[in-house]
């Protein structure tokens, strides 16, 4: 007969690898986001991925956008902090890795989020923009990214999808006029893109 204090040790062991177990397949959500846009595929990848430090000039909830720890621009490593309130307490810094500019493409990883409900060690997302003729592109976002607590990821993930949806009308507004998409002016710059749209 198997001594009570070896089965309890055989207990916590197998126990501890299933936790181990669970730990390592971190369920996550995932979702693409795609966007047609009225300018060539150049123009949108200098605004995505050349101008990566400079991203709040074409986002609509982030207020500022900064190159971090040494980065000067984009590239392989290059990393950026984004802000979403003033205090700079909601914010989530970003690293550029697989940074492919021939094909238009780049990962970004989230490594840092202050107050925001994401795990940076399963949140990240691959930007791609793809050429449909020499007059339009296809703006493609494809995300993957564990919330905190976990349970919030199903109730997240629509808001997360609307966000880059919007991200992805800034991108075209801010590409094709030059003028910076910010909280303020963004709810005009949306009803004129579906006005566009239905036309």
């Amino acid at each position: 007969m198997i001594q009570k204090g070896v089965l309890s040790l055989i207990t916590a062991i197998l126990f501890s690898q299933v936790v181990l177990a669970q730990e390592r397949q971190k369920k996550t959500q995932h979702f693409v986001v795609s966007h047609i846009i009225n300018a060539p595929a150049d123009k949108v990848w200098k605004v995505v991925g050349e101008d990566y430090g400079a991203v709040a000039y074409s986002h609509p909830k982030i207020l500022s956008s900064n190159y971090v720890n040494g980065s000067l621009k984009a590239g392989e490593g290059a990393e950026r902090v984004c802000n979403f309130n003033e205090k700079g307490t909601k914010y989530i810094k970003e690293k550029m890795i697989n940074y492919d500019p021939e094909n238009y493409t780049f990962k970004n990883v989230a490594y840092q989020a202050g107050k925001f409900p994401v795990n940076p060690d399963y949140t990240f997302a691959v930007y791609k923009i793809e050429e449909i003729d020499d007059n339009t592109s296809r703006f493609v976002f494809d995300m993957t990214f564990r919330t905190k607590p976990a349970f919030m990821g199903g109730i997240a993930k629509g808001s997360f999808k609307r966000l880059i949806a919007d991200y992805a009308i800034a991108i075209e507004h801010y590409v094709n006029t030059g003028e910076k998409v910010t909280r303020d002016n963004f709810k005009d710059v949306k009803k004129q893109y579906k006005r566009k749209s239905k036309t």
